[in-house]
């Protein structure tokens, strides 16, 4: 047995699962957060409810592509940092530079 469903079924479906996935993934603001050791901040972060994502990296300086044992050894004007990606409806700003300044 083979169950056929109408066009307009399929289609109103196939809508409101657009709308779901399209809503999920709006609504992110991103920030940048410099702290010491940016390993210790991205783990911090990636389990807090409402942050979508954490990405160590550097900001400032002006040496193109800086590894890590540039940066540490000082000289090249950067900083570690975080880029940490959230739903602003679950996490706010403020509560999030509280999380990051405790």
């Amino acid at each position: 047995m083979r169950l056929i469903l109408p066009k307009h079924i399929v289609l109103g479906f196939a809508i409101v699962l657009g709308l779901i996935v399209k809503s999920s993934l709006a609504h992110a603001e991103t920030t940048v957060l410099a702290g010491g050791c940016f390993w210790c901040v991205e783990s911090d972060f990636e389990g807090v409810k409402g942050v979508r994502g954490a990405v160590s990296g550097y900001t400032g300086g002006t040496t193109q592509n800086p590894t890590y044992k540039q940066v540490t050894k000082g000289g090249t004007g950067h900083y570690e940092a975080v880029r940490i990606t959230y739903n602003p409806a679950t996490l706010s700003y403020e509560k999030l530079l509280h999380l990051f300044l405790r």
